[in-house]
């Protein structure tokens, strides 16, 4: 059996060994060092530093750091740096020196050892790279998602003479686009439309089902105005669109305004959708339970019901999705639609530009806790002696 003997493990040793006096001049070199260098070996030993193998960056940082290190402690390890070879190209490397003392504890040697990292350099830069094209597909989504979440929102809200309304949308993630929407539309007779609601899922298959119920309830409303009516086109359409292996469905709570001199009548109808909140001026608030409701687009022949209102001066109407109701508060437990009702009473009277900024303060307390969409829509009638819009 052969054995290599000491030194010629020292000179052909996979990675560099190098001995320098305490000033840093080089007293030996190993043969895989100078390989990689491309130096003779009478190049160095004696007439060079090994700061002179260093780039200017290097040296700088082996005059603050490696040598105060080593005199602390005498050693210093896993350190990344890169030499000059003897053509001037750039050598990443892993070095670890330590300092060899004599046996009165004086400092006689450091004895440095040698890693070739350009194979770890290259993959640490196709990781950078991998990451800064992720970083860039990301950016595209997200682009392409608020984008895309523009359009199945209203720019702007419409104005309702003798009203206050207004309107929020809070997106859980800015990678993928929900499916909450809402909207507020004249129609003819001074009536007008609203409706806010939540589709199934998430992403690209969402926000389809999401454009086609916006503009089914809209054209549903035009033809006939009744709350009922119109969850019950949207109710067949969505069943007969996805009624096959990857059915969609919504819930929404949709409403018919007439604004008149006492206030405004509201006629509501909810499919599968969470109660609204109604905040009355005399500082009292419920939740408009509206009977039947089933989710709209999963069954064929659902049925639904509507009941009225009416807004008084001081009164204001909030409609919300679950993204504020299934919110975890910092005791990680759910904040119900009665918590909702108890916090809007304490801001009573209010006005729906008001409500819809506390509701968006409330949801910011909420942090990491809200992890689904939420939107907002407020109607109210201002309070006796207040400006008219």
């Amino acid at each position: 059996m052969l054995e290599d003997s000491a030194e010629d493990l020292y000179e052909h040793a996979p990675c560099g060994y190098l001995s320098t006096l305490m000033d840093g001049t080089i007293a030996k070199i190993n043969t895989t060092l100078l390989d990689w260098l491309g130096y003779h070996r009478d190049d160095l030993i004696g007439r060079r530093r090994f700061s002179d193998l260093l780039t200017v960056g290097g040296r700088m940082y082996n005059e603050t750091h490696i040598a105060p290190i080593l005199s602390m402690h005498g050693e210093v390890g896993g350190l990344a740096l890169e030499l000059k070879t003897a053509d001037g190209v750039r050598l990443p490397v892993l070095v670890t020196s330590v300092v060899k003392t004599g046996t009165d504890g004086t400092a006689q040697l450091i004895r440095t050892t040698i890693f070739d990292a350009r194979e770890r350099r290259a993959y640490e830069q196709e990781l950078l790279r991998a990451r800064r094209e992720a970083d860039a597909e990301r950016d595209k989504a997200r682009a392409f998602a608020a984008i895309l979440q523009r359009t199945l929102l209203p720019p702007v809200l419409s104005a309702v003479d003798g009203m206050e309304v207004a309107a929020y949308y809070h997106p859980a993630s800015a990678d993928q686009v929900g499916g909450d929407f809402y909207d507020l539309f004249p129609l003819a007779d001074d009536t007008w439309g609203f409706f806010l609601g939540d589709v199934s899922g998430k992403g690209a298959a969402a926000a389809a089902v999401t454009s086609l119920a916006r503009y089914t309830l809209r054209a549903a409303a035009v033809r006939d105005p009744s709350p009922v009516a119109v969850l019950g086109t949207l109710n067949a359409v969505l069943n007969h669109e996805y009624h096959g292996t990857d059915p969609r469905y919504c819930t929404v709570a949709y409403g018919s305004l007439v604004p008149d001199t006492r206030g405004a009548t509201i006629t509501l109808a909810t499919g599968g959708h969470l109660p609204p909140v109604l905040i009355r001026a005399d500082g009292t608030a419920e939740l408009v339970e509206t009977p039947g409701g089933m989710l709209v687009g999963a069954l064929p022949d659902a049925r639904f019901a509507s009941t009225e209102i009416h807004l008084a001066p001081g009164d204001t109407l909030l409609l919300y999705s679950d993204g504020l109701t299934e919110a975890r508060t910092h005791r990680r437990t759910r904040y119900s639609e009665e918590q909702l009702r108890d916090f809007a009473a304490t801001l009573a009277p209010t006005t729906a530009p008001a409500l819809v900024a506390a509701v968006q303060d409330l949801l910011a307390g909420f942090e990491d806790g809200v992890d689904d969409d939420t939107a907002l829509l407020a109607l109210s009638i201002p309070a006796s002696g207040d400006d008219q819009p």
